[in-house]
């Protein structure tokens, strides 16, 4: 079974050489949850992959994200780049932020 699921991952992934995995809660800012560069990166990205967790792939900004330490969240100045991630992550995964639909809710 782990074959199959290596035969999957697309080949850029397999050549990436830094990664960052970023978690949010739906309530604060989005914190820096890993990490990593060259072998550190591809365990991070297999995770991901394992996990189904989308992968957007932005060089410049997981470059940028990197200089954080582990559990910062990311700088005000990223909010609206982030929140634009987040938002086509969620359109990919036909969810709705949850703030979105408490206020679709009550109109």
């Amino acid at each position: 079974m782990e074959k199959e699921y290596l035969d999957e991952i697309p080949e850029h992934l397999l050549k990436a050489n830094q990664a960052i995995a970023l978690s949010y809660d739906g309530e604060k800012a989005p914190t820096l949850a890993a990490k990593g560069d060259n072998e550190l990166a591809q365990a991070i990205i297999q995770l991901a992959l394992q996990a189904k967790v989308p992968i957007y792939e932005n060089a410049e900004l997981t470059q940028w994200l990197s200089t954080l330490d582990l559990g910062d969240e990311i700088p005000q100045a990223l909010y609206l780049t982030i929140a634009e991630i987040l938002a086509f992550v969620y359109k990919l995964e036909g969810k709705e932020p949850e703030q979105q639909s408490k206020n679709q809710a009550k109109d």
